[in-house]
């Protein structure tokens, strides 16, 4: 691995390492897909995560001790922006929408990608803010390539968000990942054409835009992790590791089952 300013620039061999901590994560994430229904805690799948994660891929929940961390995701409802902490009171029900964010570490590797699940039948704004929120961080990431720029990536971001009358949280961004777990660079959720760091074959980062119904305002809770919307309108928010190729991108996270009713990557 070398560096370009301070962004590293990974080897083959790197990429092949974060490309299986970032497949094993996905893994996490469709595991959950049946068991995101009414009447789970947020407790229940954060266990079901941590036993996949330990006993069956064999990896490191990365989230459990960082910074203070002690859970193996985050699980954010509704208006929860981000780094909800599971709980055995918070009982999922018909029409919420969740944000579940998983970190795992395999042979030193981070693997980092959330996804949002739908319990039940949810608003018309609701489903409408998922949809959104996975087209915005699909233009995010389809902006990706050698010669482009971070403000594009985060132009394309916002510009989705904006056709569809939602806000973009600004506090809040993606991250350079590898074997340090948030590195450089920030990749922010909005940007100018044409600015911020260019892309160069080798970079690898997280795209993950969330996106407000209402307001873009935040604010954390007294636990000093949970983030809400400031006004309590809904939130969601999706991620990948992405990764810069000599013509484009892959996705490092990509869902082991497909896309199902969302666009391709």
């Amino acid at each position: 691995m070398r560096r370009s300013s301070s962004t590293p620039i990974h080897t083959v061999s790197d990429i092949a390492q974060s490309r299986q901590a970032g497949h094993l994560a996905a893994d996490v994430l469709r595991m959950l897909v049946p068991h995101v229904r009414a009447g789970v805690s947020t407790n229940d799948l954060d266990k079901l995560c941590h036993d996949y994660i330990v006993g069956t891929l064999g990896c490191i929940p990365a989230n459990i001790g960082y910074h203070g961390y002690t859970k193996t995701v985050c699980a954010s409802v509704n208006h929860v922006v981000c780094h909800g902490i599971p709980s055995d009171r918070d009982i999922l029900k018909d029409g919420d929408i969740v944000n579940i964010d998983v970190a795992l570490i395999k042979d030193g590797w981070f693997g980092d990608t959330s996804r949002m699940y739908i319990v039940g039948e949810p608003r018309a704004q609701a489903r409408r803010l998922v949809r959104t929120a996975y087209e915005a961080m699909r233009a995010g990431v389809q902006a990706v390539r050698p010669g482009a720029t971070l403000g594009d990536v985060g132009h394309a971001i916002e510009s989705v968000a904006r056709r569809e009358r939602f806000t973009v949280v600004q506090e809040y961004c993606g991250h350079g990942i590898g074997q340090i777990y948030h590195d450089t660079p920030d990749v922010l959720n909005y940007g100018v054409p044409g600015q911020g760091l260019r892309l160069e074959p080798g970079m690898i980062f997280t795209i993950e835009p969330m996106l407000n119904a209402g307001k873009a305002a935040t604010r954390e809770l007294s636990d000093g992790w949970t983030v809400i919307t400031n006004d309590k309108s809904l939130s969601a928010q999706w991620e990948h590791m992405v990764c810069v190729t000599e013509t484009g991108y892959e996705v490092l996270t990509p869902w082991p089952e497909g896309t199902g009713d969302y666009a391709e990557l």
